[in-house]
């Protein structure tokens, strides 16, 4: 008598699993790449390769966390920001893709400058002040934020992405309330950038960030208008700039007119926005009077 055919593996396969993972689309093929190690054309030449307990234990732990409403980049641990991939958690805001309008801002205004004293104002995961180290070698980075876990994780993105001479010698972390946290009370800057807290304290957009830090989104200052730090920020900011030097913030897209007054009213001159690829007011700045035009 001749045994019985050998039934067929068990197992889910990768089209399966995209198929009943209930995420988007980008989302999934996000985690089959980076937990299952199965690309997209991977993914199109055998849709029927089956997925390893450990990898499909991993895609399903994922796929909870995402549709509970927790960013990608938390579940994945890691966030592209400049070309550079920054690790994050929930300690830090996700860097977000409008913000390297700040960066290119910055590098903008450095390109005539061989050295140039720099000020990263709310670094977060470090993104923006990393960004400008690592397109400006010879700038002196500093940067402050008040979350020790944000500056242990920027310093360490910063060890990872950057040679030991920029990472541990150029750019330096504070911790503390914009510059308030400096050692040096009379220490000026050529560019201060900041990624504040911009936020309203009861924006209806709260609940849909609900998994990144409160203090990032909102502030210690919070406010209905969501200018309370940015408000506290430029007070501070700009009697740091040397003549000539630019100050730069990010903030709402329904903000630029209020943070362009602020500025204003902070002494600086040759005010302005830029807009983002959207068409929105992503970012605004303005410059110290005297000493050499920017570019």
């Amino acid at each position: 008598m001749s045994p019985p055919p050998s039934a067929a593996p068990a197992g889910v396969s990768v089209g399966a699993w995209l198929h009943d993972c209930a995420l988007a689309r980008a989302d999934a093929l996000a985690l089959l790449r980076e937990l299952a190690g199965v690309s997209h054309a991977g993914l199109l030449a055998n849709p029927e390769r089956l997925l390893e307990p450990d990898a499909l234990h991993r895609l399903g732990e994922a796929a909870a966390r995402l549709r509970a409403g927790e960013p990608l980049a938390y579940v994945l641990g890691w966030r592209e920001f400049w070309g550079l991939r920054l690790r994050v958690g929930p300690q830090v805001l996700v860097p977000r893709p409008e913000t390297e309008l700040l960066v290119e801002f910055a590098l903008e205004k450095l390109a005539a400058h061989a050295a140039a004293d720099v000020l990263d104002l709310g670094t977060g995961s470090g993104a923006v002040a990393i960004a400008v180290a690592h397109e400006r070698m010879h700038a002196r980075v500093q940067a402050v934020d008040r979350s020790a876990a944000a500056l242990q994780l920027a310093s360490d993105n910063a060890r990872r992405l950057l040679s030991p001479r920029r990472a541990g010698g150029a750019l330096r972390w504070h911790l503390g309330d914009w510059l308030q946290a400096l050692a040096r009370a009379d220490e000026d800057f050529d560019l201060i950038l900041s990624n504040p807290p911009y936020v309203g304290e009861h924006d209806v957009h709260l609940q849909a960030l609900r998994f990144e830090p409160r203090l990032a989104l909102v502030g210690a200052r919070a406010a209905a208008d969501g200018l309370g730090e940015i408000r506290e920020l430029v007070a501070q900011a700009a009697p740091r700039l040397r003549d000539g030097a630019w100050l730069a913030l990010e903030h709402g897209h329904d903000q630029g007119a209020a943070v362009r007054a602020l500025l204003q009213a902070g002494g600086l001159v040759e005010v302005h926005s830029r807009r983002d690829l959207a068409g929105i007011e992503r970012i605004s700045a303005g410059r110290r009077a005297g000493g050499p035009r920017a570019a």
